[in-house]
């Protein structure tokens, strides 16, 4: 894996040096080529020696939900003719990174049992800045396996209030 952040490294670069006038743009269209690309079939097709680039191009072009301004289709020309489609999920994580220490935020995946939105995310989001002394990018993955509480994951840090963490603390209690 870590050949492919070296890949990734001076595309993500290249794109932030080329986005500072409109960053959040930008992310927001790499994301979702990003997802696109880690397709599975879609890197099938795109690996076929019967299949052009131009072909990709139109694929992914004609996929994206977003209209994708010119500086998103010179870029996604550049990572499809040079064969780098399979980095493009790690050119748009390390474009974060970039992204988010310029403005001094991380990202946040809160993981929930039940649907959190509107004024609940706002007040999660204002309780985890202040436990984790920074700017958030709260996201929320619906995850019912555990059964309630959150779990939030930034970067390597873990908060973990669910209640199956709970359940599997009792059990190593009871078992020890």
């Amino acid at each position: 894996m870590a050949e492919l952040a070296t890949i990734a490294r001076p595309y993500a670069e290249a794109l932030f040096k080329a986005s500072t006038s409109d960053l959040t743009s930008a992310a927001a269209w790499v994301d979702e080529l990003a997802v696109i690309a880690s397709n599975p079939q879609l890197q099938q097709f795109a690996d076929s020696p019967k299949v052009t680039s131009t072909q990709v191009f139109d694929l992914i072009a004609g996929v994206a939900k977003s209209a994708l301004d010119d500086h998103a289709k010179n870029f996604l020309r550049t990572v499809i003719e040079n064969s780098r489609l399979n980095a493009l999920p790690e050119i748009a994580s390390q474009f974060r990174a970039l992204k988010n220490a310029q403005s001094g935020s991380s990202d946040a995946v809160v993981y929930s049992a039940f649907p959190v939105a509107g004024a609940e995310l706002v007040e999660v989001a204002a309780v985890l800045e202040k436990r984790f002394g920074r700017k958030l990018n709260v996201s929320v993955e619906l995850q019912p396996e555990l059964i309630g509480g959150i779990r939030v994951v930034v970067g390597d840090e873990v908060l973990d209030s669910s209640v199956k963490a709970r359940l599997e603390q009792m059990k190593v209690a009871l078992t020890a």
